[in-house]
Order: C-alpha cells, then structure tokens, then sequence
C-alpha cells in the first residue's frame, strides 16, 4: 500500500479514513492489525481484502494494481487468493459443518465429489473432521470458528483475513484459535488479523498499530508463537 486514502461521503459530511497509509506485507508473515475504533483498521483491512478500493494511492497485490480492477475482476482475485473468517461466525445454521465448508466451491461450480474430498481435508486441518456431520448448534463457540476457518482454507488461499477472530469466544477457545492460526501460518499461508486483544496479537510476528486513519508504529520480528521456547523469534 503506497499514499492510501480513504474518503466516506462528500462535502460538508465526508470523512476521511485514512490519510496516506503506507504499508508493505510480506508473503508468509502474521501480522496484526490494532488500533481504537475510528482508527482506520477495518478500512484498511477491506482494502487489504479487495472489498474496496482506495480514493487515492496504490494497493498492489502480488505484483496486480488492484486499484485499477473492474469490481468482478477483484472479485475474481478475492475468490481464487483470499480468504475471509469473521467474528460472528457467519456459518447456516441448518446445514452440517461439511456442508458449510463446501460453500465457497459450490459458488465456483466445482463438483460434489471434489467439494466433498476438499471440505473434509480442510475439517481435518483443523481437527474437526469427526464433528462433519454437525450443526452449528451442536458445535461450540471455538469449533464453530474452527469450521469458519475450514470454510476460508478450502480454497486453498495465499492470504486468511481474520476480523476479531476470537472476539465471541472466552479465554480459552481464543488461544486454540490463535495455536490453529499459528499452525496454519507455520505452513506458509500469510495471515492477517484484525484485533483489540493484546494478548492475542502477541501470536503475531508483525503488529500494525493504527491511529486517526494513519500507521502509527509497525512492531516486527515479535515471537510467531507466544508459547515458543527458549524465546524463540520468527
């Protein structure tokens, strides 16, 4: 991200969100993105996850000006690169674990038999492929997010967009949480989160601190796991 900005609305009542954002984020890194509500975080992270587009400035993503895409063809780049895993979940509440995590390759036209095969590896990736045939009532608030990330891995993307993660869980599942992004990450997958958890983005090798709609500091080279022995560093 090269001079970002990022405005809401028009004369008298626009709003300006973000106010010359630089930003680089390297393939493989965690990072973490914080700051105070109004800060220009979420704004950043749809930009991040071409859901939008900025009002000036340069978001390049593997090498694509995606500023200068059509909307279908960043839906496209959403669709085959990213993947998205929300606060609330966001599964159908009437359709099994498995059946949620075929979703994103039925809307692909993929077929049944290869929907199936790949919504159960991306279940087993993580750990839940005994509960497949679950509702979401039947399932835990952590093996919920647990199927919400499956749904975001099975199309196997480069980059997992994470918007507070672990905000509806309590301690506990939240660290699971964190354990299986840090797992994932450890397997190349680039992962970047949106949180107001301190102890939480301590699992992150970068932490991205924003303030009134600009970067205020990047922390880098932190511990990829906030277990690691012996201080181990990223």
């Amino acid at each position: 991200m090269e001079g970002i900005t990022k405005t809401f609305g028009q004369g008298a009542a626009a709003f300006q969100a973000l106010k010359g954002v630089d930003l680089s984020i390297d393939r493989g890194d965690f990072v973490a993105v914080m700051g105070p509500s109004g800060s220009g975080k979420s704004t950043t992270m749809n930009i991040l996850g071409c859901l939008d587009v900025p009002t000036t400035g340069r978001f390049r993503f593997r090498g694509v000006e995606v500023q200068d895409l059509a909307r279908d063809q960043r839906s496209l780049l959403r669709r085959r690169y990213l993947g998205f895993v929300f606060q609330g979940f966001n599964l159908l509440a009437r359709t099994s674990a498995l059946e949620n995590v075929e979703l994103p390759l039925l809307y692909r036209g993929e077929k049944k038999k290869q929907r199936r095969e790949a919504a159960e590896r991306s279940l087993d990736l993580v750990g839940l492929l005994p509960w497949a045939d679950h509702t979401p009532a039947e399932l835990s608030g952590g093996q919920q997010q647990r199927v919400a990330i499956a749904r975001a891995l099975v199309t196997d993307p480069d980059v997992l967009l994470a918007d507070e993660p672990t905000g509806n869980l309590d301690t506990e599942r939240s660290l699971e949480i964190m354990e299986l992004l840090t797992d994932l990450n450890k397997t190349g997958i680039t992962i970047l989160m949106v949180t107001h958890e301190e102890e939480m983005a301590q699992f992150a090798k970068t932490i991205v601190h924003f303030r009134d709609g600009l970067v205020e500091r990047i922390d880098r080279g932190l511990k990829s796991h906030v277990h690691a022995p012996g201080g181990e560093h990223a």
